[in-house]
């Protein structure tokens, strides 16, 4: 007899719990501790020197695209930026010591959220090098140190079950409406502007954004306008206004978003890249998003 032995998938991913889920005190303790995470500061106003905000998008999107490549859980990017934020809302950095700041925090937060974390020495080869697995561990304790080992930050995609639970949304355009959502939330991430707010508030506009960038039927008239922002702003005790606002601005940065790539895109191919910025006619009318 012969034995044959077939190998599963060895990336294990966590189903919903549903016991957390539709419990509602689960979304009021969320509301409730979600602020102590932030940034105590603006910290390019008051605490670095050397660090520019152009800096910080700059890694924020070399750890975007590591994460992608390796295909990490859709909360680590968001976590590890947290943890960034955090860490240089107190400590004066040089810019020399960024890079390696952003692989430190991406280490951190795989840990944290996936089943087979990064490891240092593939976070090195990233970096082509410029780093030792020496150097990221001794920065590991260090990072750990100034975030007084508090790593269970709440992050905006701890809010997108519960906030499309309490929407009424056709069960086969969920996958899709999740996947927009969590794709402005890492644009969210990748952006200074958005730092100090509550993550109940770019998760709901995340979610408002979606929604507004897909086409619904007549019965689902409903998801759109003033009536869905009302709706989203209820679910996470968010103002009306401020939701908006928000709203409007992470349009705005998928905007400046896609103009950059087609810019990027028309110096190879000029025609082509006019023709896909004319076929979207709102900044969310997009069904595929490649940051």
């Amino acid at each position: 007899m012969e034995l044959l032995c077939c190998e599963a998938d060895a990336v294990r991913r966590a189903q919903t719990d549903p016991a957390l889920l539709f419990d509602d005190r689960v979304l009021h303790n969320l509301l409730t501790v979600e602020e102590r995470y932030l940034p105590q500061c603006s910290y390019f106003k008051c605490v670095q020197k050397d660090v520019q905000p152009f800096m910080r998008r700059m890694v924020a999107t070399w750890m975007l695209e590591v994460c992608e490549e390796q295909k990490c859980e859709e909360e680590v990017f968001p976590l590890a930026m947290n943890y960034l934020d955090r860490f240089l809302a107190v400590v004066p950095t040089r810019k020399c010591h960024l890079q390696l700041l952003g692989a430190v925090c991406m280490f951190l937060a795989s840990k944290l959220k996936e089943t087979i974390p990064l490891t240092a020495e593939k976070l090195c080869i990233y970096t082509d090098n410029s780093i030792t697995p020496q150097e990221l561990l001794e920065w590991e304790l260090a990072v750990l140190g100034k975030l007084k080992w508090n790593l269970a930050a709440v992050t905006p995609h701890d809010f997108i079950e519960h906030i499309l639970r309490k929407l009424p949304l056709p069960k086969d355009k969920l996958l899709l409406i999740r996947k927009h959502a969590q794709t402005f939330i890492a644009l969210c991430a990748t952006d200074f502007n958005f730092a100090m707010y509550p993550p109940s508030m770019i998760a709901t506009g995340s979610v408002g954004a979606a929604l507004g960038g897909l086409q619904f039927d007549d019965g689902q008239r409903s998801l759109s306008g003033d009536g869905l922002t009302e709706h989203l702003a209820k679910i996470t005790s968010t103002d009306v206004d401020c939701l908006k606002a928000c709203q409007e601005q992470i349009e705005s940065v998928l905007v400046s978003s896609l103009r950059q790539s087609g810019q990027q895109s028309q110096q190879s191919n000029p025609s082509k890249a006019v023709d896909e910025l004319d076929q979207a006619s709102t900044p969310t009318d997009v069904r595929d998003i490649n940051l």
